[in-house]
């Protein structure tokens, strides 16, 4: 749809990005996004370490009701 992003498109990006937020907000912006992704990162992998549980407990019940 885009096709690829080369290093102008990539350095246009930037300025426009330094236009709206400004120099002192970017490093702000950066820890937020950064936190939200790990936060994100940490609740799927929470998520599936769960279902593994669940399905781990599940099994031997299963087991033994046969």
């Amino acid at each position: 749809m885009f096709g690829s992003l080369g290093l102008p498109e990539l350095l246009i990006l930037l300025a426009i990005v330094v236009l709206i937020f400004g120099v002192n907000k970017l490093p702000r912006l950066g820890k937020g996004l950064g936190e939200g992704i790990r936060n994100f990162k940490d609740s799927v992998r929470s998520d599936s370490k769960a279902e593994d549980n669940d399905t781990a407990e599940e099994s031997p019940r299963e087991n033994s009701d046969s």
